[in-house]
């Protein structure tokens, strides 16, 4: 079977704790590498897990990965979450460093993790210092929707949109990982915003089937 290009695109997950990050995440699971690989190239997969615990047990923080296609284009998404350690506001640049594309994350019916999300997007700029910052993608995701029937939010949909006009019209999601609401559009909107910013991160495998399955194919973005 002839080599498929991959491309390898890294994104970071920020926002205050409890938000519903992790949940987030593991509403978007990776899919076994083992499927794609075959069962010779398994210790790929091992590799990688162990890749994943290393970095958590260094830098605080752990990722997930999901296989999508768009378009013509096979893409891993790396997708970074800081393992519970928000308390402290510098992630430090291992953790930032080679970013696509940074989703924060907030709770609808918490109004300080929406105040916090200014300090959060600064952050990131800060730590992650990419080339051109008033263009580097960032997705914003009004979580846990589900709580109380929508009677608990404090946090309406407009004050999320308009804040995002104000940085530089950022793409918005409202989501709940508990429904498993909107997650598969909110993702698949990050994976082209992380490509927009793609700086030729491609991998290469061999024995890459042609076909993904339905659930990754699911869900649109006008990214």
């Amino acid at each position: 079977m002839a080599t498929r290009r991959r491309t390898l695109l890294k994104v970071i997950v920020l926002g205050d704790s409890g938000v519903g990050k992790t949940s987030l995440m593991n509403q978007y699971p990776n899919l076994p590498i083992a499927v794609f690989l075959g069962w010779g190239k398994v210790l790929i997969l091992l590799w990688i897990w162990k890749f994943s615990q290393q970095y958590k047990a260094t830098i605080g923080a752990d990722f997930v990965t999901k296989e999508l296609q768009i378009d013509d284009k096979l893409v891993t998404l790396q997708i970074w979450d800081t393992a519970g350690q928000e308390r402290f506001q510098s992630l430090g640049v291992a953790f930032y460093r080679g970013a696509d594309c940074c989703v924060l994350v907030y709770d609808v019916n918490v109004l300080k993790s929406f105040d916090t999300l200014d300090n959060w997007h600064d952050e990131f700029l800060k730590q992650a210092n990419p080339a051109d910052p008033r263009k580097f993608p960032f997705i914003l995701l009004g979580n846990k929707i589900d709580i109380d029937g929508g009677n608990s939010r404090v946090v309406s949909e407009k004050k999320a949109r308009d804040w995002c006009a104000s940085r530089g019209n950022i793409p918005y999601f409202e989501t709940s990982a508990k429904e498993d609401y909107n997650i598969d559009p909110a993702f698949l909107c990050i994976a082209k915003a992380a490509l927009s910013n793609d700086h030729e991160h491609d991998i290469y495998f061999q024995g890459i089937p042609e076909a993904v399955s339905e659930s990754e194919q699911r869900g649109g973005c006008a990214c």
